[in-house]
């Protein structure tokens, strides 16, 4: 989701740590959605040591959208940031990913930033692979991994037996440790980071279908659809515990954010400098795409 869409709303993302962002961050940076500062602040003093911005000398672009194929080992405001600087514009995500995880994420300029909250509310697809040997502390492969004998390793029938009935439709979800979620004003991963154990709740999500779609043990390969806030990587933890083996994600991929799929995603590193207004989805014809 690290995945996570934020939620997992990434990688980051993002879901891969910092989970979901960049801890060295300030608080307000890493929540999804937010509005970033446009590159028309004014410039610093001479001598105050700060880098002067160059202009941007690109075209004008309208308010909109660009899919991005967010890459593994990237955070989300990376992305956000690469973005305004080639647009030349205030940017921001539509949901996190974890920064093991990779796939789409949706970035806003200009005034479209207005609307991402819009595009948050979307469904989400993932597709990750979880690995029944071992635990880990984040969840994922960012933590050391903690393995756990299994005598007999569980069928794929088995395994697609408690995907059916224990996490599809609705049902409380426990959040990963290291997660951007809030506890009396601290996020997870900073307690977690500690070595305590956060105070975390479980809380409501909603699955509209979970695949199997590959198993060669330990390695259980499957398909998610979720609405926001559901955690993959909390997935990966309560499928292990309910087959009685270990259970991390060892890869997360988000494939579609409401309309919005990987196809038609982007690298960041390949979008052109500066940003041509044929990379931008116009907001309107985006609000169009979200129509049922």
């Amino acid at each position: 989701m690290t995945a996570t869409d934020k939620p997992e709303n990434p990688s980051s993302n993002p879901d891969g740590t910092p989970r979901e962002e960049d801890p060295a961050r300030s608080a307000h940076e890493d929540s999804p959605g937010v509005r970033y500062e446009n590159t028309n602040s004014p410039k610093p003093r001479k001598g105050t040591g700060q880098k002067v911005r160059k202009p941007h000398t690109g075209p004008i672009l309208p308010p909109g959208l660009i899919i991005v194929d967010k890459p593994t080992g990237m955070t989300s405001m990376t992305v956000v940031a690469i973005v305004r600087r080639k647009a030349g514009l205030k940017a921001g995500h539509a949901g996190t990913l974890d920064p093991l995880a990779t796939g789409v994420l949706v970035v806003g300029i200009g005034d479209a930033t207005k609307s991402l909250e819009r595009f948050m509310k979307t469904r989400k697809a993932y597709r990750t692979e979880i690995d029944l040997s071992a635990f880990t502390a984040t969840d994922d492969r960012e933590g050391d991994l903690e393995p756990v004998e299994v005598a007999s390793p569980p069928t794929a029938a088995e395994v697609t037996a408690a995907l059916d009935e224990r996490f599809t439709g609705v049902f409380l979800q426990l959040p990963p440790n290291f997660s951007a979620k809030k506890i009396d004003g601290r996020r997870a991963y900073a307690t977690a980071r500690r070595g305590e154990t956060p105070r975390l709740e479980p809380r409501p999500v909603e699955v509209h279908e979970v695949v199997l779609v590959g198993y060669d043990w330990p390695i259980a390969t499957v398909e998610v659809i979720c609405e926001k806030g559901f955690y993959v990587r909390s997935l990966a933890r309560d499928l292990g515990r309910a087959l009685g083996t270990g259970g991390h994600c060892a890869s997360i991929r988000r494939t579609a954010v409401g309309p919005f799929t990987i196809d038609e995603a982007i690298d960041p590193d390949q979008l052109e400098d500066p940003l041509p207004v044929k990379a931008v989805l116009p907001l309107a014809e985006a609000l169009e795409r979200l129509e049922p």
